[in-house]
């Protein structure tokens, strides 16, 4: 597998796709509406991508970008395999992956710096720390946590941060976290929760991770995430993965879909076996009416993009 993310124009987001699978969504590009891809590494770093444009009939347009708006380059290939055995080389950062295009620098014009944000140092903390809890959290993307940092201290009329200043921020926050995870070694506590959501998946419970922004809305959307044979689910909102970031351990929700106390029981008993299976130890007394807490619990999400 390739540690990549591919973005489609038809918003499809693949992640973690094989060489094959690549070369397949090159190959499918071209029609109206899925015209080109995005390819970022795992994790997204900013100013690092590759892109490809194809329309039916035509050659391929490759670029790729090397860490600034001044290093960004374009060739263009006829033939869809080149330009996926181009792309895995990049995603693979193989030595000498561009030698076959012939690419030209393209100039894309003066780069415009984000000026310096304008915050008091109370409004300045506390948009950095609201920042960091949804970074440190591990789902956001860049481009979430620069609209979060946007949109944050907005009031009225108010907008005291600029799009690219809530990116700059975005981006210097998640580098610190990048350069923070490369210290992290072997399989995380966020890495066996999802290793045992997957074989509650397998086993016909359905399992979301940091779904919806609270109980309620979890409550009335579980059912339109779950196939005909799901027997139950269990899920943790945003305000759960705010408090596993904090160190307050996560609290799952689960139940049945037969809404039966006897089956929620039995779902929750199932949840608390696949968490013991990858190593995570649980909180819970088997009352249906009560959730099942995670800890002790290291929230060391690795970043994605």
């Amino acid at each position: 597998m390739l540690e990549i993310v591919v973005k489609t124009e038809n918003g499809e987001r693949h992640v973690g796709v094989s060489a094959e699978e690549l070369a397949a969504l090159v190959r499918r590009i071209g029609g109206a509406g899925d015209r080109f891809l995005v390819v970022q590494r795992i994790p997204d770093l900013p100013d690092v991508f590759a892109q490809v444009w194809h329309e039916a009939g035509g050659d391929y347009t490759l670029e790729y970008r090397d860490g600034a708006a001044d290093r960004h380059f374009q060739a263009t290939v006829e033939e869809p395999g080149a330009v996926s055995a181009a792309a895995a080389g990049w995603a693979r950062q193989e030595p000498g992956w561009d030698d076959g295009p012939a690419w030209s620098l393209l100039d894309l014009g003066p780069v415009r710096e984000a000026p310096q944000l304008d915050l008091g140092e109370d409004e300045r903390a506390e948009l950095e720390r609201r920042v960091r809890e949804v970074l440190v959290g591990g789902y956001a993307s860049r481009a979430e946590l620069a609209e979060l940092a946007e949109d944050y201290l907005v009031t009225g009329d108010r907008r005291p941060v600029s799009r690219e200043q809530a990116q700059a921020l975005a981006d210097r926050l998640w580098l610190e976290r990048v350069a923070e995870q490369a210290t992290w070694q072997g399989e995380t506590d966020p890495e066996r929760l999802s290793r045992a959501f997957a074989a509650l998946e397998d086993a016909g419970i359905t399992a979301r991770e940091n779904f919806t922004c609270c109980r309620g809305c979890g409550q009335s959307e579980i059912g339109g995430e779950s196939g005909p044979d799901a027997r139950g689910f269990v899920y943790f909102h945003t305000q759960c993965t705010d408090s596993a970031a904090a160190g307050h351990g996560l609290t799952l929700l689960y139940g049945g879909f037969d809404g039966s106390s006897e089956t929620t029981a039995a779902i929750g008993q199932e949840v608390v076996a696949a968490l013991e299976a990858v190593g995570l130890r649980t909180d819970w007394d088997h009352d249906p009416g009560r959730a099942i807490t995670v800890t002790p619990l290291d929230w060391c999400r690795r970043l994605v993009g």
